[in-house]
């Protein structure tokens, strides 16, 4: 039996292209699926970081399935669980664990990689907290930027739970952080991939690999239950 996309497969991983239209359609997946987390009453600045992604990744499915509702999500898309990752595919032993893979259908039939194919961190921010700036660097940026994330991918994202303040001050948090670093040309930059809401962009470098593109949403928590 021949598979149509049998002459397309890669060899090996290469690097995962991920085009604008894909990109968009997970960011706008991110937003909606927001839009039906965030109701939930256990969801608030107080909240755990797990309990408030599952909840996400649970509505991001929701989106998923909800067909039609915006042009983009037309492109198929399979939203995992969180899973133990490898960042490189000699090693036998998992080194880290993903928040939110994505499989997107088309990638797998013109590549055949079976492995996510974006993968989403998600940190709690506050641009008046360096501590969480800081983590969303260490703990976030350079989990991609080291390739024990997404080491075969071209782009990846992530979200920040906005614990307070507003995602302008968050941003400017975390450029600080990365000018106190001397990475000042990896800074978080406004990004056109979507007219519908605000995303920022960053790039990094990798050794002995391309550089990697993040793209970085910032959602709102409501204050904690007093």
């Amino acid at each position: 039996m021949r598979i149509p996309y049998e002459d397309n497969v890669t060899s090996g991983p290469g690097l995962i292209p991920l085009s604008d239209e894909i990109a968009a359609a997970i960011l706008l997946t991110l937003e909606a699926g927001w839009e039906i987390a965030s109701a939930y009453p256990e969801i608030h600045a107080a909240a755990g970081e797990v309990v408030i992604t599952e909840r996400l990744r649970d509505a991001m499915r929701q989106v998923v399935n909800n067909n039609g509702l915006h042009p983009k999500l037309e492109i198929k898309v399979v939203v995992l669980l969180g899973s133990e990752s490898r960042s490189r595919p000699e090693i036998s032993t998992p080194d880290g664990r993903t928040d939110i893979p994505i499989f997107i259908i088309e990638i797998f039939a013109q590549y055949g990689v079976h492995d996510p194919h974006a993968i989403i961190e998600c940190k709690r921010i506050a641009g008046s907290n360096t501590n969480l700036c800081r983590l969303y660097v260490v703990e976030g940026i350079d989990r991609f930027q080291t390739g024990k994330y997404a080491q075969n991918h071209r782009v990846a994202f992530m979200v920040g739970y906005l614990i307070s303040g507003d995602a302008g001050t968050a941003v400017s948090g975390i450029n600080q952080y990365l000018t106190g670093k001397g990475r000042q040309v990896e800074h978080l930059e406004p990004s056109k991939i979507i007219k519908e809401f605000c995303t920022w962009k960053s790039g990094h470098p990798r050794t002995g690999s391309s550089p990697i593109e993040l793209h970085h949403a910032f959602f709102r928590l409501k204050a904690a239950p007093s």
